[in-house]
């Protein structure tokens, strides 16, 4: 009988541990919530991100058919047909990225890096001096603007 008592009042949840339970179950949910309010957020920012890329590129084409224009006239059509291709591949990239969700986006580069990691790590690294060679240049300009105010 005494092993019976024993073993009720081990089975039996004690009121700190029915507690314990109770925070870690309260801390998991406000940890879900977080994290699906930052996945959401996160899914915004991408979405606004490829708006303003395809904007870019759209722009970017333009100056090039532009630029075209002016290669035809300086040095013949043959060269500004390459300039126009360019055009046109960049235009059409602009209009399948635009066409495409933020989900599948993310897929797909999922699965390029997959396929090609050591072209995928060359890339970022590419992308990151771009990044650090205009940020520096922003700073340089800004401390470059500040100097003349100030004299």
């Amino acid at each position: 009988m005494a092993d019976e008592t024993t073993s009720e009042a081990l089975d039996a949840p004690t009121p700190a541990s029915a507690e314990g339970g109770s925070a870690t179950g309260k801390l998991r949910e406000e940890a879900s919530k977080l994290g699906s309010q930052a996945a959401e957020r996160a899914r915004t920012l991408a979405s606004e991100g490829k708006e303003k890329a395809t904007g870019a590129l759209d722009e970017v084409a333009s100056m090039m058919k532009s630029a075209a224009n002016d290669v035809d006239a300086r040095l013949g059509e043959n060269y500004g047909k390459y300039a126009r291709s360019a055009a046109d591949g960049i235009a059409n990239f602009a209009e399948s990225l635009r066409g495409k969700e933020v989900d599948d986006l993310i897929g797909d580069v999922t699965a390029f890096v997959r396929k090609s990691p050591a072209v995928a790590v060359g890339v970022a690294a590419g992308l990151g001096f771009v990044l650090a060679r205009l940020i520096k240049s922003g700073v340089d300009a800004a401390s470059d603007a500040a100097d003349t105010d100030k004299s």
